[in-house]
């Protein structure tokens, strides 16, 4: 059952099919916003944010994505809602050193995959698809640009299902701070972790796992066992979609070039990142996140069958 009187002391609310699924078990997948403010061009996103939802529903599992409108933390949104979100003019990008700020300051914003495992947490989703993860950029021995997903992944009971790290990111670093915070790392499928827009890094997968109700059983496992924090699955985008990894570092290499150029910084460097790499693949790899969006959302769905 969802913990309704702690939930009535926040400005929240869950759509009604989201709220009726959790009461009776049903499988529920939770699904981040940046993808619709910050990640995707109009009208790509808002298309690509009803078709993941259309796809949670025909594997069996019943979508809830999240965001923050004027204030009001959204646990499933309706049609009228994700399009009013695609065209906020200055929506803010949600984590959690900034969700409640938006909540009292009346703010629209897209929850980002910390704000999002936050948000599904306290509605009891226990699954949830995503791109990518954030993680340790580069450069960050001088910077110090670490994303916030790494540490909620520690403490929040939330299966993430991704394509691995974002490319962008120092792939080797981020899954060093993951293993020393004690988050499960699982290749979906693969001994070796996805990158992305790539199937395949340099860097092994630390742990393998074949099947849903496999990781459904690690998730419960770990539960007894009173480990606490998440689970980052790592689902390589499908061969017939991926850019191979020495192709897109190129591209990587110049979009990180040209943000040093223009000082980019914080928060703003992985929006300016992806839309650098859009350009410079000619739309690959808009195409190809799709592609692995679409395929983790099938997954989780799976996954939150299984657990149900």
């Amino acid at each position: 059952m969802v913990p309704t009187a702690d939930l009535n002391r926040l400005p929240l609310d869950i759509a009604p099919e989201v709220s009726a699924a959790i009461a009776d078990g049903r499988p529920v997948v939770a699904l981040e916003s940046t993808i619709i403010t910050h990640g995707m061009p109009f009208p790509d996103n808002i298309e690509m944010a009803a078709a993941v939802e259309t796809l949670v529903a025909d594997n069996g599992a019943v979508p809830a994505t999240i965001a923050v409108l004027d204030g009001r933390l959204k646990i499933g949104l309706s049609a009228e809602q994700r399009t009013l979100l695609a065209n906020c003019a200055d929506p803010l990008k949600l984590s959690r050193s900034d969700l409640a700020y938006a909540m009292i300051k009346s703010r629209t914003g897209g929850t980002t995959v910390a704000a999002t495992m936050i948000a599904a947490a306290l509605a009891g989703i226990s699954v949830f698809a995503t791109g990518g993860i954030g993680g340790v950029h580069r450069g960050a021995e001088k910077s110090f640009d670490i994303s916030a997903d790494l540490e909620e992944l520690a403490r929040t009971p939330v299966i993430v299902v991704s394509a691995g790290p974002k490319a962008i990111l120092d792939i080797e670093k981020t899954l060093e701070v993951l293993e020393s915070k004690g988050v499960p790392v699982i290749g979906f499928g693969t001994n070796t972790l996805p990158a992305f827009w790539s199937r395949n890094s340099r860097l092994a997968a630390p742990m393998r796992l074949d099947a849903p109700g496999e990781i459904a059983a690690l998730f419960a496992m770990r539960r007894n066992l009173k480990l606490g924090g998440g689970m980052l699955i790592a689902n390589p985008v499908p061969q017939e979609s991926e850019i191979p990894a020495d192709q897109i570092e190129t591209h990587i290499e110049q979009a990180l070039e040209l943000a040093g150029q223009q000082g980019i910084s914080g928060k703003d460097v992985t929006p300016f990142l992806l839309d650098q790499m859009l350009h410079l693949t000619a739309g690959a790899s808009l195409k190809t996140n799709i592609a692995l969006v679409r395929n983790n959302a099938r997954l989780a769905a799976q996954i939150a069958a299984a657990i149900s």
